[in-house]
C-alpha cells in the first residue's frame, strides 16, 4: 500500500464548541483508535483532502506531539452542503495485526464481450478485506480481457495472496451486459462468417445451374427451327 505522512496536533477539548473552534482555524477533528487509548488530534483541512479527493488508500504515518503512529482512515464525516471533512477516524495498525481495510479495484485490459458490442458493469469500485499490511496492495487488480458478454467475475473469483475477502462471495464484482444489436462472442462472429460463406456458395451453384438451364434452352429453340 502507498503511504503518506501528516502531523497532527493533540487536543483536550473535545467537546462540540471545541470541534467548531478548530474547524474555524481550518481545521478537523479527529480520533485515533486501535492503541492503549484513544487519541484526539485534529489536523489541517488541506492534510484531510490527501486522504479524501483520491481514489488511492493509504497506511498513514502519522505524528502527533513527537509520537509516530502507523493508522489507516476508518470513517470520514463530511459536511452535508460544503462537503468539507467535519470529522475523522483513523484505527492504529501494526505489522503483526492483521486488519479491515477496503481497497480500490482496478479493472486492466479491454473486455471481449465489449468488444463485440457488450457494455461493462462495475459494481464495486472497493472490496474489503482482511489481512497484514505486508499482504495489502495498492489495489485489487482484475483483468477483464477474457470476460464475454454475459459472463461475470464475483467475489470467489479473486484471489490475493494472504488476503481474505469479507464482501458476500457470490456478490458481482463486474461483467459484460448484452446490449442493443451486441454479437454475444467470437464464436457467433464465427458462425455468421460461416454462414455467410455458404450462403455465397449456394448462390454462385445456382447462377450455374440456371446459366445451364439457359443454355439447354437455347439449344432446343435452335433445333425447333
Amino acid at each position: 500500500m502507498k503511504t503518506l505522512s501528516l502531523s497532527g496536533s493533540s487536543r483536550e477539548n473535545v467537546g462540540k464548541k471545541g470541534a467548531a473552534e478548530l474547524r474555524r482555524q481550518e481545521r478537523v477533528p479527529a480520533v485515533l483508535y486501535g492503541g492503549e487509548k484513544q487519541v484526539h488530534f485534529s489536523l489541517s483541512y488541506n492534510d484531510a483532502k490527501k486522504l479524501i479527493v483520491t481514489a488511492d488508500v493509504y497506511v498513514v504515518e502519522l505524528e502527533i506531539e513527537g509520537k509516530k503512529t502507523k493508522a489507516i482512515v476508518q470513517e470520514v464525516q463530511l459536511h452535508p452542503v460544503t462537503d468539507l471533512p467535519v470529522h475523522m477516524d483513523f484505527f492504529e495498525i501494526s505489522d503483526s495485526k492483521p486488519f479491515k481495510i477496503k481497497l480500490p479495484v482496478r479493472l486492466e485490459g479491454f473486455s471481449r464481450g465489449v468488444r463485440n458490442g457488450g457494455r461493462l458493469r462495475q459494481n464495486f469500485r472497493k472490496l474489503q478485506v482482511f489481512g497484514l499490511e505486508k499482504d495489502m496492495p495498492e489495489a485489487i487488480v482484475i483483468d477483464i480481457t477474457p470476460i464475454r458478454i454475459g459472463q461475470k467475475r464475483r467475489v470467489s473469483d479473486i484471489a490475493v495472496s494472504g488476503l481474505t475477502f469479507l464482501d458476500p462471495k457470490n456478490a458481482v464484482v463486474v461483467g459484460v451486459q448484452t446490449a442493443r444489436a451486441a454479437v454475444e462472442d467470437d464464436e457467433e462472429d464465427e458462425e455468421l462468417e460461416e454462414g455467410a460463406e455458404g450462403a455465397e456458395g449456394a448462390t454462385e451453384g445456382g447462377a450455374e445451374g440456371g446459366s445451364e438451364e439457359g443454355a439447354s434452352k437455347e439449344s432446343s429453340e435452335a433445333k425447333s427451327e
